[in-house]
């Protein structure tokens, strides 16, 4: 019976060890759940091995009482080796009916959005993200935080 445990619990470690796994992960809270446009949240990033490939993702929390169906963000990318760009990403955040998209609890809800796909760091060194709200009305009310996620494959 004692093999049979250690063999499963070898198995488990084994099969966790070959999946995609978390690199960076990084939430920042909206002061007030009012994102003003000179907020920026941003994530510094300590990259080690250059060329090895991440997925991108923005994190975002809202409550029910957010005004709109979606949201536009500016994501900032600055580095060694990268030019300092925004890309522009709308976020839909509700369906036609209404009914809110992403996980719930309760009042809030999340969503992580993959915004790059096979990303790489040309070297390695500090990488800074910023996440800028892009939509009409400033401050934007309804948005409880943002984040980064960097998942390695």
């Amino acid at each position: 019976m004692k093999a049979y445990i250690g063999l499963f619990f070898m198995l488990v470690f084994l099969l966790s060890s070959c999946q995609e796994g978390y690199f960076f992960e990084k939430n920042i809270d909206i002061p007030k759940q009012s994102w003003d446009y000179n907020n920026k949240p941003a994530f510094d990033v300590q990259i080690t091995a250059p060329n090895t490939k991440f997925d991108v993702y923005v994190n975002l929390r809202h409550n029910a009482y957010y005004p709109f169906s979606n949201i536009f963000i500016l994501l900032h990318e600055k580095g060694k080796g990268l030019k300092d760009t925004a890309y522009r990403h709308e976020v839909k955040l509700a369906e036609l009916d209404g009914r809110w998209t992403g996980k719930s609890a309760g009042n809030l809800y999340e969503q992580s959005i993959l915004v790059k796909e096979n990303f790489s760091f040309p070297d390695t060194g500090k990488y800074v993200f910023s996440i800028e709200q892009n939509m009409r009305e400033n401050p934007l009310h309804g948005i409880n935080d943002v984040g980064l996620k960097l998942i390695q494959k």
